[in-house]
């Protein structure tokens, strides 16, 4: 079954809530409750635009399963050592780009800022999320999660998911 014009409005509205809902549990520093946001068999990769267009695999993060992005959180939480930050991702453009009864092929532009301890502000990354989700209850879960960046470079190191 695929979805009508009507019924992509209302995808779209819920699918903006989940994105917000995913960019506030990373700003807000909740990385334990990050991993709920995958299926257990996803894939997370955070790529340049350039492999991403020329179909390398290879990224600046490549978890294939969600045990995977627990480690990355444990990692982070017990072993390593990096300059506090405050992170605010920002989300729009969310658009539906094939709906199914049980799985949604979805995009969304992100821009996230970054503020070390004692310096201003600036722009840590931009891009485009390329996902997969499905269904579950009332919500959605992430099959799959491209984090396509457009920078050139990342300024400081990528720490906390994007």
């Amino acid at each position: 079954m695929t979805t009508t014009v009507t019924d992509t409005s209302a995808l779209r509205a819920q699918l903006r809530d989940f994105y917000d809902d995913y960019a506030a549990c990373l700003d807000e520093g909740r990385l334990e409750d990050w991993p709920a946001f995958f299926t257990e068999d996803c894939h997370y990769r955070v790529l340049s635009r350039e492999n991403y267009d020329a179909g390398l695999p290879i990224g600046l993060i490549y978890c294939m399963n969600k045990n995977m992005l627990k480690d990355r959180v444990t990692a982070l939480r017990e072993t390593t050592v990096y300059e506090p930050r405050a992170l605010r991702h920002f989300v729009s453009g969310v658009r539906v780009i094939e709906a199914g009864a049980d799985e949604i092929v979805a995009q969304a532009n992100f821009m996230i800022t970054e503020a070390l301890s004692d310096r201003e502000p600036v722009l840590n990354m931009v891009g485009i999320y390329r996902d997969v989700l499905v269904r579950d209850g009332g919500g959605f879960l992430l099959r799959r999660r491209d984090c396509v960046h457009d920078n050139y470079r990342v300024r400081t190191s990528l720490i906390i998911p994007v």
